[in-house]
């Protein structure tokens, strides 16, 4: 695997713009033929060139799978970055990274089907210099998460790791669910109530006039128990 991803990185000195045709052929015929089912000829075909240039740039078929989800990924990080500078406030950046992470794949129904159902399961590919960026990518929801714990806006025993998990773990299952099923049609449509739910449990100042209800039972001889209701302001 080093031998390829070094191979990979002294591949990329070729003509990057037939590297990324390749990279986008290879892309949607491995999202409907599958990783196994689909040839190295399937793909030259598609991105009309021959086998032999295709193993100029990539030294096998499951470099060349893997090299996907980073060139896509890279290019979103650097928006990423861009766009965050000019958000106010930590609950807005994270809405922001949010929808972005949807419409990555939203934007790209190859590219969800490619990650989801074939890279996703695959060990190999977290070897990989390509997985690497996109852990450098999952380091900003962390990063804003973080950011919002220090400046109040989210509470203060917020576990930063195990809030990302629950925002991709969401996303991911959605995508998927789309990939297989075609459903949900629209991931947008459930961009909302997800982001208000998540934020009623992390902002700092969610439970602010909260009602908590407690109620007491008394048993008694006699006639049946009487519950007594007591409203509190949280």
């Amino acid at each position: 695997m080093t031998g390829n991803q070094g191979n990979s990185k002294k591949n990329r000195k070729l003509n990057p713009v037939k590297r990324l045709s390749i990279l986008k052929a290879a892309e949607k015929i491995f999202s409907r033929k599958g990783f196994h089912e689909a040839t190295v000829s399937d793909i030259a075909k598609k991105a009309n060139v021959s086998e032999a240039t295709i193993y100029e740039y990539f030294t096998s078929k499951e470099e060349l799978l893997f090299s996907i989800p980073a060139e896509i990924v890279r290019e979103y990080q650097e928006k990423n970055v861009e766009i965050l500078q000019y958000v106010k406030g930590a609950a807005n950046k994270l809405r922001t990274l949010i929808y972005r992470h949807l419409s990555l794949y939203a934007d790209n129904e190859d590219y969800a089907n490619v990650v989801m159902l074939i890279l996703k399961g695959n060990r190999n590919f977290l070897k990989t210099d390509e997985y690497n960026v996109i852990q450098r990518s999952a380091r900003n929801t962390i990063q804003v998460l973080q950011e919002g714990i220090d400046n109040g806006e989210f509470r203060p025993d917020l576990q930063p790791y195990l809030v990302r998990a629950m925002i991709w773990g969401t996303i991911e299952h959605l995508v998927t669910r789309k990939s297989l099923l075609g459903k949900p049609e629209d991931l947008f449509s459930m961009a909302d109530e997800m982001i208000n739910t998540l934020f009623h449990g992390i902002l700092a100042d969610s439970r602010n006039g909260a009602i908590h209800l407690r109620v007491t039972v008394e048993n008694k001889i006699g006639p049946a128990p009487v519950p007594t209701e007591h409203l509190e302001k949280g």
